[in-house]
Parts: structure tokens; sequence; C-alpha cells
């Protein structure tokens, strides 16, 4: 049907989410701004779900509350799996307070890898279908997670999984369906917590660090080594942070694709090559690296800018997996330089190699946290957005991303 010079037909997709999408008549294609321009049906619905929620029994009772239970669920670029944390907030005079309950990881399975890592290359429908069954397995995990636990979930703040994010063009996408999640549960889920970042033209990420200014006021910085490194400070009273350089994202890409093998254990892999001086030195003569903050990065940046230079290296791939590990470190180790007490989470503080390139170029030990929290601290920081979501506080910083202004990220969605 044509109208008002658009094509508008109808996606085919559970009766619950069926809607129109108006696309111009020179459509050729093209699901990133479809995805942004046109919400989905329950973004549309946001108001009023709000305004219900807002005013029902549950939220009267919980008006004056400073604590809240929330499941914090994270899925990274680097695809280890799903990562839960449940975990207590509380709001005193002195700020915030957590008090980590428990935790786990739900590996993806080769198919589940397959499927995210390969997202961005979906038609819309097919994409759409992904988005929610993805969700769904998202809720069933949660489920199974919570049954075992003593305490029950208030909140649920989902990240989803990131298949595209072009903030210099205001695209942002994550899949893994809030409403699905919810129905799954039966508990309150804040989800999608970049959109409205961008749509402000801010970088949507990085988000964690307004959980490094409320929850580990103590540090002087905080680093996380995931798919991608990123750091996170305060200067001149304002929390500044942005992402490093690629990490885990190379490094188990390449021992996927080169050894058979999901991941480095301890670095074992690269410590047996040498480093490839030219290699190196266009890794790190990236522009990127040079940007001042707020910046971020995603899976199509590395694509674009460092698998060419991996692929043209005539070296063995212990050689060249050393230069990456090199390179990461390098990147790592100056942003550290000005620092003394730093927080150092994620996977990649855990290979033992990369960690002691870091602590050999800087001269001083790293010092770990407890394990539970180098792993989980991303997916507790969600759960910790969601509180904030939920309260209708702010949960996202202008000075982090580069948005007009500070920000609530996040759609509540209330079964």
């Amino acid at each position: 049907m044509v109208h008002n010079g658009t094509f508008t037909f109808m996606v085919l997709c559970p009766r619950k989410y069926r809607f129109p999408i108006n696309f111009p008549k020179n459509y050729c294609g093209g699901l990133e701004k479809t995805l942004l321009t046109q919400p989905f049906p329950w973004q549309r619905t946001q108001k009023r779900i709000r305004k219900n929620f807002l005013s029902s029994s549950t939220m009267k009772k919980r008006k004056h509350c400073v604590s809240y239970t929330a499941v914090g669920v994270m899925s990274g670029t680097s695809l280890d799996g799903l990562d839960m944390a449940l975990a207590r907030f509380t709001e005193t005079a002195r700020g915030w307070k957590y008090h980590l309950i428990d935790a786990t990881t739900v590996p993806y399975s080769p198919e589940w890898v397959t499927r995210l890592s390969e997202a961005h290359h979906h038609l819309e429908r097919s994409l759409i279908d992904l988005h929610v069954e993805y969700g769904e397995w998202i809720g069933e995990q949660v489920k199974k997670f919570l049954d075992k636990q003593a305490v029950p979930a208030d909140l649920i703040g989902s990240h989803g999984h990131t298949i595209i994010h072009r903030p210099e063009i205001e695209i942002t996408v994550q899949i893994g369906d809030g409403p699905s999640i919810a129905r799954k549960t039966g508990i309150t889920t804040i989800y999608n917590f970049r959109h409205r970042d961008v749509s402000l033209g801010g970088q949507g990420a990085p988000l964690v660090p307004m959980g490094d200014r409320e929850l580990f006021r103590e540090y002087d910085a905080c680093l996380n080594i995931g798919g991608f490194s990123n750091i996170s400070y305060r200067k001149n009273d304002k929390r500044i942070a942005y992402d490093i350089g690629p990490a885990n994202i190379l490094l188990n890409k390449y021992v996927r694709e080169h050894f058979s093998v999901p991941f480095d254990r301890n670095g074992e892999l690269g410590r047996k090559g040498r480093p490839v001086p030219e290699m190196l030195y266009r890794l790190n003569q990236q522009i990127f690296y040079r940007q001042p903050p707020p910046k971020s990065l995603g899976r199509e940046w590395v694509e674009r800018n460092i698998l060419p230079v991996i692929n043209r290296t005539q070296a063995t791939h212990e050689d060249i997996l050393r230069t990456l590990y090199e390179h990461i470190s390098d990147l790592i180790y100056f942003e550290l330089l000005p620092f003394e007490k730093v927080l150092v989470t994620g996977g990649g503080a855990f290979n033992t190699f990369l960690v002691e390139l870091i602590e050999e170029k800087g001269g001083r030990p790293l010092t770990l946290p407890d394990p539970l929290l180098v792993n989980y601290k991303e997916a507790l920081v969600f759960g910790f957005l969601a509180v904030l979501r939920f309260l209708g506080r702010i949960n996202c910083l202008a000075s982090v991303t580069g948005a007009k202004h500070d920000n609530m990220g996040g759609f509540i969605y209330r079964v």
C-alpha cells in the first residue's frame, strides 16, 4: 500500500508485536536506520506503561524505599556467555552501597555464538525473530538463576547483545527483547539502555561509569578488560570514561579461528610467539587512539581498521597473536600512567600473560579485587542502572558519552 509517498507493510511477528513500518519509496534495505527511527510497539506505549506502573500499589508501597534487589544481565562482544548478577542496592546518607548476592555465567552454545556474531547480516524480518527469541532465551536463563536464590528480585536490568553500534550516524541496536524477558520471569524489566543517549547525540557508551561513580568511589580509576578495554575516572568533579581499544574481541576471535579453542587460557598461546614490529606499529597508529573522549568502539570499527592489518601480516599464528597482546597492553599501560589505585575487572583480568605485560610496561603491580567482582562488575552495574531508571533518576552521564545532557536510559516493561 502506498500512502504519503511511503510503502506501508506489516511485519510478521507475534500478534502482540504486529505493527506497520513505513519505508520511503526508494527504500532498498538498511535495517539499522529502520530500527532506530521506527520504534518497536512496546517503545510506542512506554508512556502508557510507565503511567500505569507508577500508579500501581507496588510503587506506592515502595515510594520511600531506598533498597532494591536487581538482576543485571550482560552479554559482551567477546561472546563468552550471558552474565547475570543478583545484588542488593541500598541508598544511605553517604551514597549508594551494594551487596553482591550471587552471580553466574551461562556459556553460549556454538549455535548461539554463530547466530549472535552474524546477527548484523540478518534481514529485517529474521532479525526481529532473533530479537524476540533471544529475549525469551535470556528470560529462561534468568528464571533458572533466580529459582536457586533465597532472595527474590524486584527488577531486571538487561543490556542485551549489541549487533550494531555506530553512534556517529545515530545508530545503536541491542537485541534481546525486554518484554519477552519480563513475561518469562514475571519481573519488571528495564532494557534498551543506549537508545536515548544516542538520540541526544551521545555515544550511548560506556554506561558502566555511572556505577563507577556511585559504587566504587574509593578508586582513582576503574579499568575494565572485556571485549574492549575501557577506563573511567574523575576529573574536575566530572566522570570521564571512554573505550581504550579492542581486547578480548581480538584475542578470542583469533584463537577460535586459528587454534580451535574458545579463548587463550592464561595467555599460554600468546607467550609462544614473538612480536611483529611492523604489524605492531600499524596497529598502534590507529587514529581512534589519539582522539579525545568521548569515544566508543564497536565490532564494525574492528572489522574496518584492525582485521585488515592482521590479514595483511605474513607471520606465524603465534607471532600474530603475540603482537595482538603487545598492542592491547601498550594501549592499557599508557592510559593507567596517571593513576595509583585502580580497580581492574573483566575477563581479561584473568589472563595472566596480558596482566604481566601491563605490569612490566607500567613498572608496578595491578591489584585485582574478589574474583566474583572481576567477572561480574558490568552485570552488577546494569542492575544498578535499572534501579536508577526505575526511580526516575539519571543513569547516563553526558560527560562520558558526549550527549546534550545527562539522561535516563532504558525502557521499563512491567508484566
